[in-house]
C-alpha cells in the first residue's frame, strides 16, 4: 500500500487522535508519516533522514501521543534547536492532541523558570524544550521524578551545527535508560551518526527525499530588518506595492491579530484567519478576499491549509517560515494559472541562515531589497498621482467650478492646492529608514555566501540598534545560553541563547 492510498485511520490511532488530525486539516499521511508511524508504534527506535517541513511533527507526535498512559508526569520529551521551534511544535502538538485532553508545554530560555517548572509539575503529557534551558531545569532538578517513555531528537544537524552535542549527550545523562528514542535529521553527519549509536537501542532507519520548487511566475524578494520594525515594514512595503490582492503569512494567532489591528486603523480592508477562530468565521474571511471585499488576509500556516483564492497578486511573509515546504505553500498562493505573482518575505539578521537554507532546498531565486525610505515613498506616489491626473477625464463639473473661481485665484494656485487636497492623505509616516541597507545587506550575504557548514559555527548574529544613533547595525558581542551552562568550553563554540 503506497502512502497516497494509506489515510492516518489505517494506523488505528484513536479516535480522538484521529479527530485531531481532521480538525487541522490532515487527509493522507506524507512518506515521511507512511515510513515513520508503524514503526514508533511497535516500540522501535528511529532514525529518520528529511527535510523540514514534510510532516516530521505528526510523523513522531502521532504514534507518541496515541501510547500516552496519562500518568501525570511528562511521557514524551521533544528536544529541538531554536525557541521558535519549540513553539511551533508545541502548538501543533497541542492541536493534534487537543481532543485526547493532551497538554503540551515549551520550555526554552526568555520565559520565566518557575512558571515552567509549574506547568510541567501540573501535568503536562508532552514537553517540547529547547537544549539550553532543558539541562539547566534538569540541573536544577525543578521537574521532580522525570522520566518521559519517549523522547525525540528534531532537527538533530541543526543542534550539531549549533553547538549543541555536548548538551544533548549531558542531557541523556538525566534521562530513563529505558525508553523508546526518536532521531529526525535532515542531514546525517558523522558526529550525529556517533551521537545515534550513544542514544539508540537497534534502530531502523527510515529515509525520505523532498523535491520541492518556487513557481517560475513569482518574483521573490527579501526585506531584512530589525525585529521592531516587523509592521512598520510591512505597512511601508503594502504602501509602495499597492497590491489588488494579498495573503500575509504570521507565525502566531498573536501576531495575526496585532497585524490585522494595525491594518485596519490605517485604513485597509483586512481580514485574519488563525485557528482560534470559528470555522464560520474563518470561511467569512476567506470569502471576503475571494469576492474582493478584503484586500489582504493575514493567516496562520495551519489555518490556511487547503487555502485557495485566485487572482491574489502578492504574498507577504511576516516572518520567514521556519521549513522550505513552507515556503513554497505560501508562495504558491500567489502566481497561480499563469499569471505573475510577487512573494515578499521579512527576516531578521539572524534569520538570514534560514533564508539559505531554503533557497538551497528550493533553487528559488531570492533577491534581497531594501524598504523604502520616506523620501522614495514620496517620489512613488508622486508618479502614481502624475499618472491618475493624466488618465482622468475632465469633468464638466470641473470646469463649472474653476469658472467660478475666475478673478479669485490664479490658475497656478489653484492647481497647487487641488494637488494638495489629493495629497493631503496620502503622506507616508514612520522612520525615513527601515531596516538594512543597500551596504549593511552586501556584507550580510558576503558572510552568507563564506559560510563553510562547520559544526559548531554561527555565521551571522543578532544585529539590533545603530552605534550612536546612526542607523548603523552592531553586532551583539558573542552568544550565550539562559542557565549559567552555556558560553564557551574549554574547547567547545559558542553557543547561542535558546
Amino acid at each position: 500500500m503506497t502512502a497516497p492510498s494509506l489515510t492516518f485511520a489505517d494506523f488505528q490511532l484513536s479516535p480522538e487522535i484521529l479527530k485531531g488530525l481532521e480538525e487541522a486539516g490532515f487527509k493522507n499521511p506524507s512518506p515521511i508519516q507512511a515510513e515513520a508511524i508503524p514503526l514508533v508504534l511497535q516500540g522501535r527506535d528511529l532514525i529518520a533522514q528529511a527535510q523540514t517541513g514534510t510532516g516530521k511533527t505528526a510523523a513522531f507526535g502521532l504514534p507518541a501521543m496515541n501510547q500516552l498512559k496519562h500518568t501525570g508526569r511528562v511521557e514524551v520529551l521533544v528536544i529541538t534547536p531554536t525557541r521558535e521551534l519549540a513553539s511551533q511544535v508545541s502548538d501543533e502538538l497541542y492541536r493534534l492532541g487537543q481532543f485526547a485532553k493532551i497538554r503540551t508545554v515549551a520550555v526554552y530560555g526568555g520565559q520565566s523558570i518557575s512558571r515552567q517548572a509549574e506547568l510541567v509539575r501540573r501535568g503536562s503529557q508532552v514537553m517540547v524544550a529547547t537544549p539550553g534551558r532543558l539541562l539547566d531545569h534538569l540541573r536544577a532538578k525543578r521537574f521532580g521524578q522525570f522520566d518521559p517513555a519517549v523522547v525525540v531528537l528534531d532537527e538533530a544537524d541543526e543542534m550539531l551545527d549549533m553547538g549543541f552535542i555536548e548538551d544533548l549527550e549531558q542531557i541523556f545523562t538525566y534521562l530513563p535508560k529505558e525508553r523508546q528514542t526518536l532521531l529526525f535529521s535532515a542531514t546525517m553527519p558523522p558526529l550525529i551518526r556517533k551521537l545515534a549509536e550513544k542514544i539508540l537501542k537497534d534502530p531502523v532507519s527510515v529515509k525520505t527525499t523532498s523535491n520541492v520548487t518556487t513557481s517560475k511566475d513569482v518574483a521573490q524578494r527579501y526585506y531584512v530588518v530589525r525585529e521592531h520594525e516587523r509592521a512598520e515594514a510591512m505597512i511601508r512595503l503594502m504602501e509602495s506595492e499597492n497590491p489588488d490582492k494579498a495573503i500575509a503569512f504570521c507565525r502566531t494567532k498573536r501576531e495575526v491579530d496585532a497585524l490585522h489591528q494595525s491594518l485596519l486603523a490605517l485604513g485597509y480592508a483586512a481580514r485574519a484567519l488563525h485557528g482560534d477562530m470559528e470555522q464560520r468565521q474563518r470561511e467569512q474571511s476567506i470569502q471576503a478576499l475571494k469576492k474582493g471585499e478584503a484586500e489582504i488576509l493575514i493567516a496562520t500556516d495551519v489555518a490556511s491549509r487547503g487555502l485557495d483564492v485566485t487572482g491574489v497578486s502578492h504574498v507577504f511573509n511576516y516572518h520567514i517560515p521556519l521549513d522550505p515546504e513552507s515556503y513554497v505553500h505560501r508562495i504558491g498562493r500567489t502566481g497561480r494559472a499563469g499569471q505573475k505573482g510577487i512573494a515578499i518575505t521579512l527576516l531578521s539578521s539572524h534569520e538570514y541562515r534560514n533564508l539559505k537554507r531554503i533557497q538551497s532546498v528550493t533553487g528559488a531565486n531570492i533577491q534581497g531589497d531594501t524598504v523604502p525610505t520616506l523620501q522614495e515613498m514620496e517620489e512613488l506616489k508622486d508618479q502614481k498621482l502624475i499618472h491618475s491626473l493624466m488618465a482622468q477625464p475632465a469633468r464638466q463639473g470641473a470646469w463649472r467650478v474653476m469658472k467660478a473661481m475666475e478673478g479669485q485665484i490664479e490658475l497656478a494656485d489653484l492647481a497647487n492646492r487641488a494637488l494638495s487636497l489629493l495629497m493631503e492623505k496620502s503622506e507616508s509616516g514612520g522612520s525615513d529608514q527601515i531596516g538594512m541597507s543597500l551596504a549593511e545587506l552586501a556584507r550580510l550575504q558576503e558572510r552568507g555566501a563564506n559560510y563553510n557548514d562547520k559544526p559548531g559555527r554561527r555565521p551571522y548574529g543578532k544585529f539590533r540598534g545603530g552605534p550612536r544613533g546612526k542607523g548603523g547595525w552592531k553586532k551583539e558581542g558573542g552568544w550565550k545560553k539562559e542557565g549559567g551552562s552555556g558560553g564557551r568550553g574549554k574547547t567547545g563554540p559558542k553557543k547561542p541563547r535558546n
